[in-house]
C-alpha cells in the first residue's frame, strides 16, 4: 500500500518573546518532532502586492539575505529557488525550534534588504510557512529535482541545457552532465552550504544523478 505524504505546517516566531524557556515557540501547539538527519523542503510565500521576486534587484536582495544566513545556529540552507511570489528551500536543522529561528532569521533578512532595495516598507512574507520532512532517498531526490528546475514549470520553450540563475543550480554538484557554458557556473559568494546530512549528501544518489531538463513528478512541501 501506498503510504500517503505528511505534510507540516510550522510557525514563524511572531515578535516580541517568541519562545519560552527551553526553547518551544510560544502561543503554538507543539508540531510533529524533527531530527536532525532528515532535510526539509520550505516554501515560503510572500503576501499580495509585493515585489516580483525574480526582477532583478529584488532576486540580489534575496541573493544577498542568503549568503548572510545559509548557516546559523543548527540551521543550514543546502539548495532555493527564488520564484516571482515565493521561495522553495531545501534546509537541514538540529530541530524543528533551530529550523522556525534559521526561516525567522532568513525572512527578517530578505524584507530588510528587499525593502530597502525598492524603497518600500512593511511586511513581506506570510506568517506561516509550509515544511515538508523528507525522510527517504526518493523524497529527498524528488524535492531537489523540484526546487531546482522549478522554473521549468512556470516557463514553455526552455533549452534543455539550461539551468536556473536564480537558484543554487549553479553550485550544484549533483548534474547528470557538466556545466560547460561561462553563464552556467557559480559566480560570487556561496549563498548555499554544503549537505550535511547523508541523505542530502550522499543517499539521494543511490537514485541517479540529476538531468538540466529533468522536471520529475508533481511535488509540494
Amino acid at each position: 500500500m501506498r503510504r500517503s505524504r505528511r505534510q507540516l505546517a510550522l510557525d514563524l516566531p511572531r515578535r516580541g518573546r517568541p519562545f519560552k524557556k527551553g526553547g518551544e515557540p510560544r502561543g503554538h501547539r507543539l508540531r510533529p518532532a524533527l531530527a536532525a538527519r532528515f532535510p526539509v523542503h520550505v516554501t515560503l510565500k510572500v503576501l499580495a502586492g509585493a515585489p516580483y521576486l525574480r526582477r532583478g534587484v529584488c532576486f540580489r536582495a534575496v541573493r544577498e539575505a542568503f549568503v548572510a544566513g545559509k548557516a546559523k545556529d543548527g540551521f543550514r540552507l543546502v539548495h532555493f529557488t527564488v520564484q516571482g511570489n515565493h521561495l522553495h528551500l531545501i534546509c537541514e536543522a538540529a530541530d524543528r525550534v533551530r529550523l522556525a529561528r534559521g526561516m525567522q532569521g532568513l525572512a527578517i533578512r530578505i524584507a530588510r534588504r528587499l525593502n530597502r532595495s525598492v524603497g518600500r516598507n512593511g511586511k513581506l512574507f506570510a506568517e506561516r510557512y509550509h515544511a515538508r520532512i523528507l525522510k527517504t532517498p526518493t523524497e529527498v531526490r524528488n524535492a531537489i529535482v523540484y526546487v531546482l528546475n522549478n522554473s521549468r514549470r512556470h516557463e514553455k520553450g526552455i533549452s534543455s541545457g539550461w539551468i536556473d540563475p536564480m537558484s543554487s543550480a549553479p553550485w550544484f554538484d549533483g548534474w547528470k552532465w557538466r556545466m560547460r557554458e561561462p553563464w552556467m557556473r557559480p559566480t560570487g559568494e556561496r549563498p548555499v552550504v554544503a549537505a550535511g546530512t547523508w541523505l542530502l549528501d550522499v543517499g539521494w544518489r543511490y537514485r541517479g544523478l540529476i538531468r538540466f531538463d529533468e522536471i520529475g513528478r508533481a511535488h509540494r512541501a
